[in-house]
């Protein structure tokens, strides 16, 4: 079964990055990922549906626009089930405390450590596919 993640993020290299860093699962058949460069753009792509459906959102916080609490609060309101880890170079308490209550599942900053993120995306999809 492939599990689909949607990764926001404004900055045009992280589509690349993913992609190597995640090779071996996308090899596996394990994910599949899905990018958008805004949270407009990633609410439009979950209201149209993605194939496989996005189990899981990684969302950087600062994009010009919407930014990633706003999505956030969109995506809550719209779809409270799915789970998103925010990622963000501004990890301070502030952010932190927002995006938490908000309703962020975890706060993770830049540069991610992928080793710890890779762990973390498989407790996230772990507790979601057992409940």
């Amino acid at each position: 079964m492939t599990l689909g993640i949607l990764v926001v993020d404004d900055e045009p290299d992280i589509e690349d990055l993913f992609r190597q860093r995640f090779r071996a699962e996308l090899r596996r058949g394990e994910l599949a990922l899905h990018f958008a460069t805004s949270g407009e753009e990633a609410l439009k792509s979950l209201n149209t549906g993605l194939q496989p459906e996005a189990v899981l959102v990684l969302s950087d916080i600062n994009m010009p626009g919407m930014s990633g609490l706003d999505f956030l609060r969109c995506l809550r309101a719209e779809a409270p089930h799915v789970p998103v880890i925010m990622v963000t170079a501004y990890g301070d308490t502030e952010n932190r405390r927002r995006a938490l209550d908000i309703g962020a599942t975890e706060l993770v900053t830049k540069p991610v450590d992928f080793v710890a993120l890779k762990k973390l995306v498989q407790s996230v999809i772990v507790q979601k596919t057992a409940a």
